[in-house]
């Protein structure tokens, strides 16, 4: 039963692992495919933003369709859709067919990232839940650096083609992980449509603002670092480097995130996490060592996630939160899309990709005022409201 558990966690890790993977593959052939294709900032925005549309429309039906038809199979039908978007984009011939796949794969990954919440809450308890918390969002930004660290080799060697395909491949190993192991819970629970009330669905709206503020700004930074530093003549050693101390650093840093806000309380993490990844972010844009700066980003600039989806989750109460979390990730997803494109008007008006780092921060520091938002707008007993 303890083993089962943790094998569920491990492909439910490994498939967020292909979401990032999947998500920073565009930005990780940037270098590449820009020239290629002969593509402005704005356009590889669009590109990188493509994975994050249909979001916008499936977060919401996705959850309704989990507590219909069960949690197991939308998760294996979503990881399904994103084999099926990789392939699309490795048989595409142009932008707009590569577009196509990764529009296919976010809705995959919509359905797996609103339901795993509720299913690591089925299959874990107590200190077990939070860590099976913690790992799953400690997931992505490894995906993220392993896309860098992957992909420009074999965009170099075997293709782009090559490339989107292996994020099909982690995929694949996820969903056989997630089949073999995953069996719903049966809960003695009233089968009734929950919807939240106004006030509820205003806190979830401006915490879905705050996580779309947060993760754009990251995403900005990890889609326009491999490019910046490429015009500067940096080498893909060099680049590799500072991406995974830019993700893989946050893996310490999101565990430890939520003891230092027991500690010292949210509001001063998230506030100080938030600084740090903004002048990280700026100072990689206009300044020289960039592994030193990615360190700001990806360790200290990282404290705060935690503190952020521990808002999300508490804004609605326990029996409306299966919508109130589609509700959050629409109004991510909204954001997600429009964000990578925001950078991309950014680099094109800047002059050059460094522009997008500029917007990527200043996304960062959106965070602070939202959150004082969302804090004066919470009333409810459940809700962190203070420390």
């Amino acid at each position: 039963m303890i083993s089962r558990a943790w094998i569920v966690l491990a492909a439910l890790a490994l498939a967020r692992i292909a979401f990032g993977y999947q998500f920073q593959s565009v930005a990780s052939m940037g270098p590449g495919l820009i020239p290629l294709f002969h593509l402005s900032y704005a356009a590889f925005g669009q590109l990188i933003g493509a994975f994050m549309l249909a979001g916008v429309f499936a977060a919401l039906p996705l959850g309704v369709l989990g507590r219909w038809y069960g949690d197991r199979w939308v998760v294996a039908g979503g990881l399904a859709l994103m084999m099926v978007g990789a392939a699309i984009s490795a048989l595409a011939v142009g932008p707009s067919g590569i577009a196509t796949g990764p529009t296919v794969a976010g809705v995959g990954a919509v359905a797996m990232i609103v339901l795993q919440g509720k299913i690591i809450a089925d299959t874990f308890s107590g200190r077990a839940f939070m860590l099976a918390i913690a790992v799953s969002v400690c997931s992505y930004p490894i995906g993220v650096g392993l896309a860098q660290i992957v992909l420009p080799p074999i965009f170099g060697t075997l293709g782009w083609q090559a490339g989107f395909l292996s994020g099909g491949a982690i995929t694949l190993v996820a969903l056989v992980l997630f089949l073999a192991s995953y069996r719903p819970v049966v809960h003695a629970t009233v089968r009734r449509f929950a919807w939240p009330s106004g006030r509820e669905c205003l806190l979830l709206v401006v915490a879905g603002m705050i996580w779309t503020a947060y993760t754009g700004s990251y995403a900005g930074y990890t889609s326009y670092i491999p490019t910046t530093l490429t015009l500067r003549g940096d080498s893909l050693a060099l680049i590799g480097l500072v991406m995974a101390m830019g993700t893989w650093g946050n893996v310490p840093a999101t565990m430890f995130g939520g003891d230092l806000a027991a500690r010292f309380g949210a509001l001063r993490i998230l506030i100080f996490g938030s600084v740090a990844l903004s002048l990280g972010v700026i100072g990689t844009a206009l300044a020289g060592l960039p592994l030193a700066w990615s360190v700001l980003v990806g360790v200290i600039g990282a404290i705060h996630p935690g503190v952020i989806m521990a808002v999300g989750t508490l804004s609605a109460k326990p029996e409306n939160r299966a919508v109130g979390m589609g509700i959050f990730y629409s109004v991510y997803y909204f954001g997600g899309t429009l964000s990578p494109l925001a950078c991309g008007w950014a680099a094109d008006w800047y002059g050059g990709p460094a522009g997008g780092l500029l917007m990527a921060a200043l996304l960062s520091a959106a965070v602070i005022p939202l959150f004082l938002l969302h804090r004066k707008l919470a009333d409810h007993g459940t809700m962190l409201v203070r420390p």
